[in-house]
């Protein structure tokens, strides 16, 4: 029973720890999309739909990953074996850009959902913003914020988030059924939309998408169990993830257009508005701005301890001589955190903060980084499948690779999605550089392993 009992605490705190960075995402995608339709709200829902679509099929690619290295690396050790280690840096310099934005864009939501529920701060939102940013990565340097507390703040947030939810959906229903309420704000779900909108939209939308490669890296991080246990643990968690995110997303966006909230204030946000309108801003409303504020800082610190984890592998590849990037990098501190590659992520995405202000400003480039992965794991895996004869997993990740191209297409028409990529590239081709020049050591594959 005791050993049933830690397995299962396992399970739940592995799981809502990973699923931080992809749960937190639904505190600003939504409203991605709707900036993208220019707040038209008629296609907001089919455009959100399609995101949890395109999410599922992409999270099949990574079901097999999963299966097929079940002791991490993901998109990384699938590339390096369909292709050879010196495709991997793709996967590896796309991850390190998301991971950095996924601070910056984490810590200026962060600030969002605070200046939300005290709109007074508004005038101090980059300020804010950095404080966050330099704050997260203070903690994030004491020692690693253990899994409890990523799963909690999760949990915090799924739960209010129902509570939300469901005082929206009483309420609307409430006012229905009222003989002298008229439906004033209230706007059909689906009637109007419009497939080109919707299409123009997805992209920003794919904000959601960030974390769905996580479980294929992250079960490395649990060494204890065997491969068939960590399989089960990595599927559970994808899958999981996909379920949370898309019902909460579908669930908000329903009620977002029910309720004809349009695009937000200056100091407020989208998901903000909406919990206002369905709970009256009382308690309910504080307490669930509050646990977005503590998701999305939870998100950061997991992006700051990814990434200098990657860093850190770098630093260390080869038995011989230096690594892919400084020494430094492979450093850590009394508290077993790589302190040089959390501050060069801060430096980063301080940066990123300072130049946008607020997170709306950065999803554009943060919807298309982790894309530029996804495509090379898709080709990995659909030629991987080829080899080994596995016809439906061929065809899944087919779909997914020609899904994820076309979305890489249509960001490459927008200047921050070609600046993404561009960063990326550059990422990417300067490890590739010194990787050759260092001999070309084994070991690229698994540096996403974290």
């Amino acid at each position: 029973m005791a050993q049933r009992t830690g397995g299962t605490a396992l399970t739940l705190a592995f799981a809502f720890t990973v699923m931080a960075d992809p749960v937190s995402s639904v505190a600003y995608a939504i409203e991605a999309a709707l900036r993208g339709l220019h707040g038209n709200l008629s296609s907001l829902l089919p455009a959100m739909a399609a995101v949890i679509a395109i999410i599922a099929v992409i999270s099949a690619t990574y079901h097999y990953l999963i299966g097929r290295f079940p002791t991490g690396g993901g998109g990384p050790e699938g590339v390096a074996h369909a292709f050879g280690e010196g495709w991997a840096f793709i996967p590896l310099g796309a991850l390190l850009i998301d991971f950095t934005l996924t601070v910056a864009v984490s810590c200026a939501a962060g600030a969002s959902a605070l200046i939300a529920y005290l709109p007074a701060l508004e005038s101090w939102r980059t300020p804010l913003g950095l404080g966050l940013v330099v704050l997260v990565a203070g903690t994030v340097l004491l020692g690693q914020v253990g899994r409890v507390v990523f799963a909690t703040a999760t949990v915090a947030f799924i739960a209010l988030s129902i509570g939300v939810i469901a005082s929206g959906v009483v309420g609307t229903s409430a006012h229905a059924a009222d003989p002298g309420h008229t439906s004033v704000g209230q706007t059909p779900l689906l009637v109007g939309a419009g497939l080109g909108p919707v299409l123009l939209a997805i992209p920003l939308g794919m904000a959601l998408a960030t974390g769905v490669e996580a479980p294929s890296n992250a079960i490395a991080q649990v060494p204890q169990l065997h491969d068939r246990g960590r399989r089960r643990l990595g599927r559970l968690t994808l899958w999981s993830m996909v379920g949370i995110v898309g019902t909460l997303t579908i669930a908000f966006t329903a009620l977002t257009v029910y309720l004809g909230t349009g695009l937000p204030p200056a100091d407020s946000t989208l998901i903000a508005e909406v919990a206002r309108q369905a709970t009256g801003g009382g308690p309910l409303f504080v307490a669930f701005q509050a646990s977005s504020a503590l998701l999305l800082l939870s998100a950061a610190a997991s992006s700051y301890l990814a990434g200098s984890g990657v860093l850190k592998a770098l630093a260390t590849i080869g038995e011989n001589g230096p690594g892919l990037v400084p020494p430094r990098f492979g450093r850590i501190n009394r508290f077993l955190i790589p302190e040089w590659g959390v501050g060069l992520v801060l430096v980063a995405a301080a940066i990123l903060v300072a130049a946008s202000g607020r997170e709306q400003n950065l999803v554009g480039f943060y919807a298309v980084a982790v894309f530029a992965s996804f495509l090379a794991a898709t080709i990995a895996c659909a030629r991987l499948s080829y080899r080994e004869g596995r016809r439906v997993t061929l065809l899944l990740n087919v779909v997914a690779a020609v899904l994820v191209a076309m979305i890489l297409v249509i960001n490459a028409t927008r200047l921050d999605g070609m600046i993404a990529l561009a960063a990326s590239a550059a990422v990417a081709a300067y490890l590739w550089r010194t990787w050759v020049r260092r001999g070309r050591p084994r070991g690229v594959a698994t540096a996403g392993a974290v």
